[in-house]
């Protein structure tokens, strides 16, 4: 076994997983920044491109889960557990498209955050992690956070209102089915 390889063998998945707006990105930025040796994998770079979302008549609900390359999400899951080295697509929120290769997780990175929320719903996700972290926020707060964050992106009030209730709410709904999967909740605030 390469040097590479054995390091990818000890790595550890830790699935961040929760509503739209319960704060994942947040957690797993300040475990990472915390640890030398641990690095975030976000699954907004998985989502489709905004033209193929277009072609597939589901721009409007960008965010869903059938908005997102799963196999893709998948396929560098598997090759955290086997590669030292693992090139991943980001996303770039000011313009909501991925961005191929923006992130490297090097062969010295023993821990991954992987943070999304389908984590638990998506078929095989759950078993290519180590643990899953369910995180439980008051709905409300929630709910004024995605507000917020929808118009410093950009949306009129009234219009990050509509897109919380159309498809932020709806996922939210779908994701809070599967928490009894995950092998821990925490209580956020």
């Amino acid at each position: 076994m390469t040097a590479a390889s054995s390091s990818a063998a000890r790595r550890r998945l830790i699935g961040i997983v929760g509503p739209p707006g319960v704060g994942k990105s947040t957690l797993a930025e300040r475990l990472a920044d915390a640890d030398a040796q641990a690095a975030v994998l976000p699954m907004d770079g998985f989502h489709l491109p905004q033209e193929r979302l277009r072609e597939l008549g589901r721009r409007e609900r960008m965010g869903a889960p059938d908005t997102f390359d799963v196999a893709g999400f998948i396929r560098v899951l598997r090759q955290l557990r086997t590669d030292g080295t693992v090139i991943a697509p980001g996303f770039d929120r000011t313009v909501e498209e991925p961005v191929a290769g923006a992130i490297t997780i090097g062969s010295g990175i023993l821990t991954v955050y992987v943070e999304g929320n389908y984590l638990l719903h998506w078929e095989g996700v759950a078993d290519l992690l180590d643990e899953t972290w369910y995180l439980d926020l008051d709905p409300e707060v929630r709910r004024r956070r995605l507000l917020d964050r929808h118009v410093s992106s950009g949306k009129s009030p009234a219009a990050a209102a509509a897109w919380i209730e159309s498809v932020d709410e709806p996922n939210a709904r779908l994701i809070s089915a599967s928490a009894a999967r995950a092998t821990r909740t925490l209580a956020v605030d």
